[in-house]
């Protein structure tokens, strides 16, 4: 079988290093952002590196982006048991338009959002964001997790030579780690995840019921 360049976690290391990574340590220019609780809407909207995937309606009185990382437990979570909620009660009902934004923490998280872009159609990258979220145990916290990332992407239409097509994209790398440093470096987001509620930040995991007290007064007013 043909060796991959980020195979094991010391290849993940020099990997990072030769595409300019940082997984870590976001720097002091994020010292002025981090005093900003709130921005606003249309500068958090601008025109990213990469195209935001948004779910919902562009008219929805509430804008939600979330900066995640692929391999963060809490962002699991949150997609496991708040997101139905958010789906069901208020993206799929106009209230909320939602918007998931790359911030990965290391670079095999880098890599799931890579194959995510590379699946195609907005549905389909979404489609596989929940999939790599609900396996995350499976594929980021194992031996080998390149070899069981690429297994799992192959159940959403990924073929070896496609998988090793997307992971050798440096352009996508490079833009997804764009969208991840203006976060910090404008917004102030330094974990994952966090939350943007008509441009108040939140950092930190929600449940169902401190979603609904967030939105609930934003959707009634």
């Amino acid at each position: 079988m043909r060796d991959h360049p980020f195979t094991t976690r010391r290849r993940l290391l020099v990997a990072a290093g030769a595409l300019g990574v940082v997984a870590t340590g976001l720097g002091g220019s994020v010292e002025s952002a981090l005093a900003q609780s709130t921005t606003s809407v249309d500068e958090l909207m601008a025109p990213e590196a990469l195209p935001d995937v948004v779910l919902g309606s562009k008219d929805a009185p509430v804008t939600m982006v979330e900066y995640a990382s692929m391999t963060c437990s809490h962002c699991a979570r949150f997609h496991a048991e708040t997101y139905p909620t958010l789906k069901s009660k208020y993206i799929d009902t106009g209230k909320v338009r939602f918007i998931l934004r790359e911030f990965p923490l290391d670079p095999l998280a880098a890599l799931g959002f890579m194959l995510a872009r590379c699946s195609g159609t907005d549905d389909k990258r979404t489609a596989l964001v929940d999939l790599m979220f609900d396996q995350q145990k499976n594929w980021a916290f194992v031996d080998k997790p390149i070899q069981a990332l690429s297994d799992l992407v192959k159940q959403a239409g990924f073929t070896q030579d496609s998988f090793d097509a997307c992971m050798q994209n440096k352009d996508l790398y490079d833009k997804i780690n764009q969208v991840r440093d203006r976060a910090a470096e404008k917004f102030g987001v330094d974990a994952t995840p966090t939350f943007f509620i008509n441009g108040k930040k939140q950092a930190g995991e929600i449940t169902v019921d401190e979603l609904e007290k967030m939105l609930d007064p934003l959707v009634k007013s």
